[in-house]
């Protein structure tokens, strides 16, 4: 009798101690050329391949408002200045084609402290110049839409520019082309490798 309740305990206690599932944090800006377009095709993908992957993903703006288009909403679940980044294994920032490229004083808080960490970060297209703006990308290779190097060349000054594909360099990870490029001019779509590639060194951070 005794064995038998000792064998029905252990499991209850394992489960107890089980690893919570990982968690990304995904930072969307909160204004787009084409909300619903890039919601779909670029923010829902990335999420569609991290949680097929295994992760958790916790979508966070700097308003904390509602996402909204005619063709689809997404309710953010935290405000940026909310986001731990110790909680999360890793981030991803979409270009979402936004329209300020301007970059705030908590966006540039928020990044700096993933590289301090040293978490795996993806940014892609518009995002990059997130990254270039905070200074994360000096003696760095980076992605970037070839074409638009030149217009903030200050901000990438010392970075090293590698192409339009998705690059790595250490736990930073660009991508040039986002679906709204793809849309536009018909370049390759580099959403689904950055999102991979993402999923990559996350898992070999375990």
């Amino acid at each position: 009798m005794k064995k038998l309740t000792l064998l029905m305990i252990i499991p209850i206690i394992l489960l107890s101690f089980k690893a919570e599932t990982p968690k990304v944090l995904m930072f969307i800006q909160d204004n787009s050329y084409d909300t619903g377009y890039m919601l779909k095709n670029e923010a829902g993908l990335m999420k569609q391949i991290l949680q097929e992957s295994g992760f958790t993903v916790e979508i966070a703006t700097l308003s904390g408002e509602l996402l909204n288009s005619d063709s689809i909403s997404i309710q953010p679940d935290l405000k940026l200045s909310e986001a731990n980044v110790k909680n999360y294994a890793g981030f991803i920032i979409p270009c979402m084609a936004a329209k300020d490229t301007v970059i705030t004083p908590e966006e540039r808080r928020f990044v700096k402290s993933i590289t301090e960490q040293n978490k795996p970060l993806a940014a892609e297209t518009g995002a990059v110049l997130i990254l270039a703006k905070a200074g994360l990308l000096k003696g760095k290779k980076y992605a970037f839409v070839e074409s638009y190097v030149n217009q903030w060349k200050t901000d990438f000054e010392g970075a090293i520019f590698s192409g339009e594909g998705v690059i790595r360099d250490g736990n930073i990870m660009t991508s040039g082309i986002c679906p709204m490029q793809t849309k536009m001019y018909g370049k390759a779509n580099g959403t689904a490798e950055l999102t991979k590639m993402l999923v990559e060194a996350m898992k070999a951070e375990k």
